[in-house]
């Protein structure tokens, strides 16, 4: 509106529902049925122009049997961190390339009284890596250090030294004074 003249032709009026066309009814499909199952319920069926086949129902056999039971064998052995009593880290610290091999005392039958000692002594026989360890057992690295460093404790494994251990300080020392040396020629 430009100073009290309309350039569209007048005034609009709202429309009421009176004016407005009555609304189409929903186009019919023939194989779309309601079927009123309750007061307040409607269900809608729809006929496929083919029935749906029912699922083979599946045949027992022994093999899927004794599978079922493997499982639940399986599920019945005790898992790893109970072994560790929930310990995820090792008083004794160390690397995952340490060689680990019996002591004496871990040969003795008589002086294992758990069974993961006894199967891990067991493996130890000959010099093994705490990575080897965890592998062969199926158990966690954690739980292999964890079992390793208990048993090193009770004194019935021998954890060897490493080239990267602690015992190696003054090697490094004195390969960085030789470093230090060349970078000043």
């Amino acid at each position: 509106m430009f100073n009290g003249f309309t350039l569209g032709g007048g005034r609009r009026r709202r429309k009421n529902k009176a004016d407005l066309p009555p609304p189409e009814p929903a186009p019919s499909t023939p194989d779309v049925h309601t079927a009123p199952i309750a007061s307040h319920e409607i269900v809608k069926r729809i006929d496929w122009p083919y029935p749906q086949p029912r699922p083979a129902r599946p045949e027992w056999q022994l093999d899927t049997v004794e599978a079922d039971l493997a499982d639940a064998a399986d599920a019945a052995i005790v898992r790893p961190y109970a072994w560790t009593r929930g310990r995820t880290k090792s008083a004794m610290d160390m690397r995952i390339e340490a060689l680990v091999t019996t002591s004496e005392l871990g040969e003795d039958i008589g002086a294992l009284t758990h069974t993961e000692h006894r199967s891990v002594a067991e493996l130890c026989a000959e010099p093994r890596s705490v990575a080897e360890v965890a592998t062969l057992l199926h158990v966690p690295l954690g739980v292999a250090k964890v079992l390793l460093g208990d048993m090193a404790g009770l004194g019935l494994v021998i954890v060897h030294k490493t080239a990267t251990g602690g015992a190696n300080k003054a090697h490094l020392m004195l390969m960085e004074r030789v470093l230090s040396g060349l970078r000043r020629l």
